[in-house]
């Protein structure tokens, strides 16, 4: 969708900036400046946060996913008494639904874990890579508790028998409908804020990778799934092959 067919269904629908800033995650002055001119190339993870939200049905736009009492004030000890057919992840005390993953990102998540595992096997590594779901105390305070569908730890010592203690240095990300909204934005800025080094937002619906060196707080890298992908925590030597990947899964995203 181009950023004139997005001005006019704003105008057919009547929104305002701050409805689309608070139901797409992207900021406000950001909504402004694209939408006046003043930003003619927004960046592309911005974009598909856009796109989102103006090609989803209102009611799933609208969808609360803070739908807990006692939202902001939860725990780990919260978390612990879930049921284990509830899944949520625990963020600075709020709990989020997650759907359950489909047989394409699965798919995704296991190649690309497979991949780095080799990787790692083969050059005598300490890195261990693992797949969703795993519990992640990211802030190793009691507030918050995630399951990113692939991570690499390369300290041990945040490697404990229930769950990973701290910031993992990769994390990545496989987007859905689901949770596209907290991916790119919530996530994004709490994997930041934790020190995890590198994250990646894989795309299958548009066929892109998106690539955010954190650690360096360099701009991010949009690769294609014709891309092999340099993994940058392992300074480029391991590259995870797209292309092989989605020739595996590509008849699940094809209409």
């Amino acid at each position: 969708m181009t950023i004139q067919e997005m001005k006019d269904k704003k105008k057919e629908k009547g929104y305002t900036y701050a409805q689309i800033a608070n139901l797409s995650g992207v900021p406000l002055g950001t909504v402004q400046k694209i939408f006046s001119g003043e930003t003619v190339n927004p960046r592309y993870d911005t974009l598909l946060a856009l796109e989102h939200f103006f090609e989803e049905p209102l009611e799933v736009r609208e969808h609360v996913y803070n739908r807990y009492e006692r939202n902001g004030s939860y725990t780990v000890d919260d978390y612990s008494t879930l049921p284990d057919e509830q899944r949520v992840e625990l963020i600075d005390g709020y709990f989020y639904d997650m759907a359950s993953p489909t047989f394409g990102h699965q798919s995704i998540g296991g190649e690309i874990h497979r991949q780095i595992a080799n990787f790692i096997v083969e050059n005598g590594g300490n890195c261990r890579p693992f797949i969703a779901p795993v519990d992640v105390q990211l802030d190793c305070d009691e507030k918050t508790m995630v399951q990113p569908d692939v991570l690499v730890v390369c300290d041990r010592e945040k490697i404990v028998p229930t769950h990973v203690y701290g910031a993992p240095d990769l994390i990545m990300e496989i987007l859905s409908p689901a949770t596209r909204k907290i991916d790119m934005n919530i996530k994004h800025s709490k994997y930041a804020a934790a020190g995890v080094r590198e994250y990646w937002l894989i795309d299958p619906d548009k066929k892109k990778v998106v690539v955010y060196d954190l650690e360096n707080e360099e701009l991010p890298v949009v690769y294609g799934f014709e891309n092999r992908v340099p993994v940058g925590i392992f300074q480029g030597e391991c590259e995870i092959d797209f292309s092989e990947i989605y020739e595996s899964v590509k008849f699940l995203y094809q209409e």
